[in-house]
């Protein structure tokens, strides 16, 4: 089973992407799901956005409030950079479980997806045999952002915190460049999906992948 990391900056369309490699066979999985299921009341996620940020930052039924946490984790860099060294563990914890678990089937699929923004920022796109990053330029991704009821702050509080496109690129197998029509970025699916099987393929075999740009 080929495990491959996608990633991308805020509004890249890196979720598009997933939905198309799940449409074409891919099992996929997205890391703000994770998260969203790990601040849930009881969930281990809530127990450590209160321990670091309070009880402010929870809902009545104990469960994440996402507006509060995201403006106590926001308020600047170390407060975000807490957060995530407290939660990734956990998200890491889970993925690691859902691969298990494919794994573990009659038969696992070829291609399983973990679609994650951060996995350059934090190194954990070491951890998978291919990365793929999806880039479009900022200006067309704020503009996607606004359009989908991004208020502005918020998406240029996100950006700030993103490495830039050409940082991912630098250490990605496979960059899917998001800034033209719908067709064509069904045909660069279709292009990496081919590519990805053929990766799949010599793992099955016990072969190594060949080595393409990442550092």
């Amino acid at each position: 089973m080929l495990r491959v990391g996608l990633t991308g900056g805020v509004a890249s369309g890196k979720s598009t992407v997933g939905r198309l490699l799940a449409e074409r066979g891919a099992a996929v999985r997205d890391a703000d799901e994770i998260v969203r299921r790990l601040y849930l009341p009881g969930r281990r996620g809530a127990e450590v956005a209160a321990a670091l940020f309070g009880e402010r930052v929870l809902t009545a039924a104990g469960g994440v409030d996402h507006a509060a946490l995201a403006t106590a984790a926001f308020a600047d860099t170390e407060s975000r950079l807490r957060l995530e060294r407290a939660i990734h563990p956990l998200v890491r914890a889970e993925i690691d479980a859902w691969n298990g678990e494919l794994a573990a089937q009659a038969a696992p699929p070829a291609v399983a997806v973990i679609e994650a923004a951060l996995l350059v920022e934090t190194g954990s796109y070491r951890g998978y045999d291919r990365l793929v990053t999806v880039s479009a330029p900022a200006e067309l991704r704020r503009s996607r952002a606004l359009a989908g009821g991004w208020p502005p702050a918020a998406f240029e509080r996100v950006l700030t915190a993103q490495l830039d496109d050409g940082t991912r690129e630098a250490v990605a197998d496979y960059v899917i460049r998001n800034d033209g029509d719908v067709a064509e970025l069904h045909s660069a699916v279709d292009e990496l999906w081919h590519a990805l099987c053929a990766d799949a393929s010599l793992c099955a075999a016990g072969r190594t992948l060949p080595r393409r740009n990442r550092r």
